[in-house]
């Protein structure tokens, strides 16, 4: 065998490494929490980079219906949906999901990057067009790639370059808006009341990808569309499982019946993927009756996003403004954002730095991301740590 394709990889790896833009994985030896341990590590770290955002993955009432389910129906499905793969409580959870976010039903699918990936080529064909925000997230983007719609894209937020784009496709059979609820590196919201508005003028549907929204965000935590009050008017949501709602895995699909059930008939990644696990079912079961249930974890949340913002903003960090739990840190710098990273984990601190591809060049940061489950001394000792580190590296003074 020639190593000619080897050679040539090894040479992007280096590449990568001399960019400083290589990836390490750091493997943990302890559930997914407010601190952590990591392999080859002495002690706990403060965990300010999952997206754990209601601290539910590790809460013992989810870990206790995990258990429930592997003990009332098995470990795994070994089987597709429509074969053999479709238990009662898949359809309890579709249900209850749909009920959640006001939709006529909901389709569960392994990953949110698998729902995304099979909506778009079953709904829209080449009389279509889609229309996506310039920041949406990798699993719009790759499932866009996949359908023969017309794609054209408007710059982030942007409303007058929505509109412009609405009128570029104005003789398109359908129109699909589809936009993150929450940009995920950025931690800033969706219009989705002016992105409601002008789809309804230039009869247009709109999709949201609410995977950093879904659990905590709106007045039931029902997402974006929630929060802003246009339930009602997005067509289509995706979001996880992986974050707010237990942190595990699993994604869905929620829209009009007939949307949903073309899905079923058609979603590559739904017809061709084993089921989701039973456990992660009735775990995601009962993360949905726990947020119904009580708002408290919902409110924590909302005071350390509130607390850790301020405080490190005054310390004198470049933080992207909002009131989302993710909180970038800018350094712009890739190598200053691994070296920003690397020393929080020395004094205590896990973090993880973000550069190009995953963020623009020139862009590259440092992502926090809060917790319900942090408490109020963990926070003051990351802030401290961000302190001493940002003064080290001359971040800040």
């Amino acid at each position: 065998m020639s190593n000619k394709m080897i050679n040539h990889v090894e040479s992007v790896l280096a590449e990568i490494r001399e960019q400083g833009l290589y990836k390490q994985e750091r493997p943990l030896e302890s559930p997914q929490d407010a601190s952590v341990h990591a392999q080859n590590w002495d002690d706990d770290l403060i965990n300010l980079c999952a997206n754990n955002y209601l601290g539910l993955a590790s809460h013992p009432e989810l870990i206790a219906a995990a258990h429930r389910g592997l003990d009332s129906h098995g470990f795994g499905m070994a089987s597709v949906r429509f074969i053999c793969g479709t238990q009662d409580i898949h359809k309890t959870l579709e249900r209850k999901l749909a009920e959640f976010v006001k939709m006529d039903d909901a389709i569960l699918f392994s990953s949110c990057f698998d729902a995304n990936g099979g909506v778009f080529e079953v709904l829209l064909d080449d009389n279509d067009a889609v229309i996506s925000d310039s920041l949406n997230h990798a699993s719009i983007i790759d499932g866009i790639r996949l359908c023969k719609a017309r794609r054209l894209r408007y710059a982030n937020n942007d409303m007058d370059d929505l509109e412009a784009q609405l009128r570029a496709a104005a003789d398109a059979r359908f129109r699909l808006v589809v936009t993150d609820g929450v940009f995920s590196m950025d931690g800033t919201f969706a219009n989705l009341p002016e992105i409601c508005e002008l789809a309804e003028i230039h009869d247009a549907l709109v999709m949201v990808d609410d995977s950093h929204a879904i659990g905590f965000v709106g007045e039931r935590g029902a997402g974006t569309p929630d929060m802003h009050g246009v339930e009602g008017r997005v067509q289509i949501t995706s979001g996880t499982f992986g974050k707010a709602l237990g942190g595990a895995s699993g994604g869905y699909i929620t829209g009009p019946q007939a949307f949903i059930d073309l899905l079923r008939q058609r979603a590559r990644p739904y017809l061709f993927s084993n089921s989701l696990a039973p456990s992660i079912v009735t775990a995601t079961l009962a993360a949905i009756e726990l947020i119904e249930q009580s708002s408290s974890l919902r409110h924590k949340l909302a005071q350390n996003t509130s607390y850790f913002r301020e405080r490190i903003g005054a310390a004198g960090f470049e933080v992207i403004p909002g009131e989302h739990p993710i909180v970038p840190i800018m350094t712009g710098d890739a190598v200053l954002a691994q070296q920003l990273a690397s020393e929080l984990m020395r004094h205590g601190v896990y973090v993880t730095a973000f550069s190009f591809p995953v963020v623009p060049k020139g862009m590259a940061r440092v992502r926090t991301q809060m917790s319900a489950a942090h408490s109020r001394e963990q926070l003051d000792l990351a802030i401290d740590a961000f302190s001493r580190v940002g003064k080290q590296l001359g971040m800040i003074s």
